[in-house]
């Protein structure tokens, strides 16, 4: 077994938490991808402003930001204040990262053994996902309407979060069976 590999299964309940967690270490990892992109790119913001600060109404917020507007007024019934953006924005960035690394919690967990390497597709997965269900909602283009560098941009950010959440929720079920 390499060093990042464990046997025995967990319980489903833990494979999921264990996930959950897993993938708010793979969303942050993504986002410190993007964040050293935006100071390479001339950008000024500390971290911290750059992750939860600077959207001060709905149309600066992000495409899944957008999506949780929707969400939200669909709900409630009613208009959602700008006031909102920001932290709805962050609720849904945070809790898809952490939403897709139960998934992989739930299904790497039921295995024998849990590698980090469960990860590898997940980033992928995450990133073909989002070129199909945000155009459906009228957020994203259609993926053909993007060039090849955004594309490359993108794919490369989602592969780190699906490596790091792969190694994060590997780590997690090891201590998990040692206790």
């Amino acid at each position: 077994m390499s060093r990042m590999t464990t046997s025995a299964h967990l319980t489903p309940l833990a494979a999921v938490a264990a996930g959950a967690v897993a993938g708010a270490v793979g969303t942050a990892a993504m986002d410190a991808v993007w964040y050293v992109r935006h100071r390479r790119g001339g950008g000024r913001k500390g971290p911290l402003a750059w992750e939860f600060g600077g959207v001060d109404k709905w149309d600066d917020v992000s495409a899944p930001g957008q999506l949780g507007k929707r969400l939200l007024e669909g709900f409630l019934g009613r208009d959602v204040p700008d006031r909102w953006a920001q932290l709805t924005q962050n609720v849904v960035h945070w809790g898809t990262g952490a939403a897709w690394g139960a998934e992989l919690g739930l299904v790497a967990g039921s295995r024998r053994r849990v590698s980090w390497r469960a990860g590898l597709a997940l980033g992928p997965v995450v990133w073909l996902t989002s070129y199909a269900v945000l155009p459906l909602a009228g957020l994203y283009k259609p993926m053909w309407e993007y060039d090849a560098p955004t594309l490359a941009k993108d794919l490369s950010a989602h592969v780190v979060y699906g490596i790091a959440t792969g190694a994060a929720f590997a780590a997690l079920a090891r201590r998990g069976r040692a206790s």
